[in-house]
């Protein structure tokens, strides 16, 4: 493939081999226009972009957006952005038709709403696809001590084998334990996703399953269709913004930080 230019005109490296996707709507039920909120004088998307260009193992990064006024923010602060189709339901959509057109190995779905994602943590998913060839998607986890956590519904748990794969995910308190022991309560769902190009590709034109429409989690797509999800441990957390709460909470966030870290 030739090196393909991105909607802002950007060239994008040739071949870049892992490139960061980042989806971004301006439409959100709760948080109309969050990619654009500021924090800290820069709008979010801004934050999501320049951390995951932090990342180690990352050779470029794209947002993938169908609204004009993302693709407006992105271009002012000289970032790359690309135009996709209206009609995607889910990230993992909207990043399949953008690696569809790039000469790359690896895309990495990091979601627009997370201004504080570590680029250690996007290092980590992208690692165990650097050392088994077999594995086609990863994402990331973080041990639960905290009962509220594990059972809050805006929370997201992920139960894995013995290999550390990915049994189930739910918004519900899984696993439920008979008896208290000495380890974690549970295991949070950190929402970014490495996914091996081809993967990719596939996994968007997979129908939904029952679970993934019950539960709104598209991943349960992957383990519907009987193919695993590594999910690798993780210390680093999350910080999602769905509601105007979470930005508040957010803008402290960024504001007790140490000005070196941005």
């Amino acid at each position: 493939m030739h090196p393909v230019r991105t909607s802002a005109g950007f060239p994008l490296p040739s071949p870049a081999a892992r490139i960061v996707v980042i989806p971004a709507r301006y439409q959100s039920s709760r948080l109309p226009g969050k990619p654009l909120e500021p924090i800290a004088g820069r709008p979010m998307i801004q934050h999501v972009y320049e951390r995951a260009a932090q990342a180690k193992l990352v050779d470029a990064v794209v947002v993938a957006t169908d609204d004009d006024r993302i693709r407006q923010a992105v271009e002012q602060f000289g970032g790359r952005v690309w135009v996709t189709r209206p009609d995607h339901e889910t990230g993992s959509d909207r990043a399949a038709e953008v690696a569809a057109a790039l000469d790359c190995d690896l895309v990495v779905n990091v979601q627009g709403d997370e201004p504080l994602i570590e680029p250690a943590a996007i290092d980590q998913a992208i690692e165990p696809l650097l050392n088994e060839p077999a594995l086609q998607i990863t994402t990331l986890c973080r041990r639960i001590d905290d009962p509220s956590v594990l059972a809050s519904r805006d929370v997201v748990k992920v139960v894995r084998d013995l290999r550390g794969n990915a049994l189930y995910f739910s918004r519900a308190p899984i696993p439920f334990a008979r008896r208290e022991g000495a380890g974690p309560l549970g295991w949070k769902h950190i929402g970014l996703y490495a996914y091996r190009r081809d993967f990719l590709l596939r996994f968007a034109q997979l129908p939904a399953g029952p679970l993934e429409r019950l539960e709104s989690l598209e991943q349960l797509r992957v383990l519907e269709h009987g193919m695993d999800i590594r999910v690798v441990e993780t210390t680093y957390d999350s910080v999602g913004v769905d509601t105007p709460a979470d930005l508040d909470r957010v803008r402290r966030l960024v504001a007790a930080r140490p000005l070196a870290e941005y």
